[in-house]
């Protein structure tokens, strides 16, 4: 079976993006490229019509296409907070902007600037209750939806990517080496997991590019 987006969205005066989120809950789309272009697009599916054609490949129209204003270096990391409506971003200066969405238009909620390093990467809990910040240099943040910081620590590494557990009791760390660590969630280095299909090869050899935790909510094999 094969799924895909049939809109073609085009990117004022050809700006390179460089990140890009789906919401696939409430159907938005956050898009961040260079000289702080950031943009919140919303697919909605027409209503009647082939009942056969479902999901992504639905016709759909755009019924959103707002621009944020609020950074000024390019937007390299976005994600979102499905259960509490909110889109985080980043920039290569090392701004994170947190966004709200009041009577279904985005607005600014809250600046943070650590002024040190760069974000490579941020993830929410499931629930959305937490979200863990990781910056190039090894530093970690977790705090809470409603802003508080929650802990943070250096890991001493360069880190690339962070991913919660479907539960929320366990963060992987992805670094730049490629290695992957497992910490609690209060920061507790627990174990380093294996990657098997890498195995062979040379330590910092292969860059890993992304990073997702499956859930097994649509089954697994052995094999």
């Amino acid at each position: 079976m094969f799924i895909y987006l049939s809109k073609k969205i085009a990117i004022p005066n050809g700006v390179n993006l460089s990140s890009a989120a789906w919401n696939q809950d409430q159907g938005w789309i956050a898009c961040g490229g260079e000289g702080g272009l950031l943009k919140v697009l919303k697919l909605d599916t027409q209503q009647g019509g082939d009942a056969r054609v479902k999901g992504v490949a639905a016709p759909s129209n755009l019924s959103m296409n707002q621009t944020l204003e609020g950074h000024n270096g390019t937007v390299c990391c976005v994600t979102w907070n499905s259960n509490y409506r909110k889109l985080t971003t980043s920039d290569q200066n090392g701004l994170i902007i947190v966004w709200m969405l009041h009577k279904g238009m985005w607005f600014e909620e809250m600046i943070n600037n650590r002024n040190k390093s760069v974000v490579k990467d941020m993830s929410w809990t499931s629930d959305g209750l937490k979200i863990c910040i990781v910056y190039e240099d090894g530093a970690v943040i977790v705090g809470s939806v409603d802003g508080n910081r929650l802990w943070g620590k250096e890991l001493g590494m360069e880190l690339a990517f962070v991913q919660w557990s479907p539960d929320g009791r366990h963060i992987l760390f992805v670094t730049l080496e490629g290695e992957v660590k497992i910490y609690d969630n209060l920061g507790n280095k627990l174990s380093q997991l294996p990657l098997y299909a890498l195995e062979g090869s040379q330590p910092g050899s292969v860059r890993i590019i992304g990073i997702h935790w499956y859930d097994g909510s649509e089954g697994h094999t052995d094999t």
